[in-house]
């Protein structure tokens, strides 16, 4: 993760929360007080943000007399009652950051707790699961770490990365042929390495990429589990396969019989409930 980013990310979370002042804190508690708290996890999953929790308090606290002790590092699986860190240090500014870290820290949380029960129930298949780009506006970098932490993978990261050549992408461009000579002359002309990818939705569709070639990936969507099957056989040691559209955690072992190399599930990072983690008073 890139520090500068992070930084920057959790400034401006900051900024939004506090603006020119915590007034519940600055008007009931004196501003040379100093409190204990510890992070306890209220359920099971799989923690992510530790690193991203501990930064907010380290910005919140400019004359640094925050302390942290940590005893559970990203990727590990919590309980419920499991203390993950305890902090000391000025109440006000453990008051100022409280909320903002634990929105990072239970929202990547369930990302990699949500991740994780896919990565299981794929076990022992051929079939990977892939992320999307159905983020949270100015959340995707932190959102795929979620996904990576739970044993996912990283589809492309934006627009940037990797060709995909969708629906809307074939039919403006005039057709699946036009759309893929395109791209390639496109990627010649201006000497850059992308990998391309295209999406079908029929055997026909499927036929002409066959036919046209020069891809590395074919997304099957919308198929029913019976036609994804024969598609990957038709496909099989040619391209990439990854079959998307609708597939959720009671189907997706159905689709993974296929034995396509991967599923993507958007609601990896967009059908999420938070992790239940709470900073609590600690009287040790």
């Amino acid at each position: 993760m890139d520090v500068g980013y992070l930084k920057k990310h959790i400034l401006n979370a900051l900024e939004e929360d506090i603006q020119s002042g915590d007034f519940s804190s600055i008007a009931c508690i004196d501003k040379t007080a100093q409190r204990k708290v510890k992070l306890i996890a209220k359920q099971e999953g799989i923690l992510c943000g530790v690193d991203v929790f501990c930064m907010v308090f380290d910005l919140m606290d400019s004359e640094k007399d925050i302390k942290i002790e940590r005893f559970i590092n990203d990727g590990a699986k919590v309980k419920k009652g499991d203390t993950v860190l305890k902090i000391s240090g000025n109440a006000r500014n453990i008051l100022g950051a409280e909320r903002t870290a634990l929105n990072y820290i239970q929202l990547l949380s369930g990302i990699a707790t949500t991740t994780s029960m896919y990565v299981k129930e794929l076990e022992g298949m051929h079939t990977k699961l892939l992320d999307t780009r159905k983020t949270t506006p100015g959340l995707r970098m932190l959102e795929k770490y979620a996904v990576k932490t739970g044993g996912g993978v990283n589809h492309r990261i934006g627009l940037f990365d990797m060709i995909m050549l969708k629906d809307n992408h074939i039919d403006f461009a005039g057709g699946i042929t036009q759309a893929i000579t395109k791209t390639k002359n496109y990627l010649k002309d201006n000497n850059l390495d992308l990998k391309i990818e295209i999406e079908v939705r029929n055997f026909k569709e499927l036929d002409e990429v066959l036919t046209c070639g020069g891809i590395d990936r074919i997304m099957l969507d919308n198929f029913t589990p019976e036609d994804l099957q024969k598609a990957v056989e038709i496909i099989a040691g040619r391209y990439e396969t990854e079959a998307s559209g609708g597939i959720n955690f009671s189907t997706l072992k159905t689709y993974a019989k296929s034995n396509v190399d991967f599923i993507s599930v958007g609601a990896l990072t967009h059908h999420i409930s938070a992790l239940d983690l709470s900073l609590v008073s600690d009287l040790d």
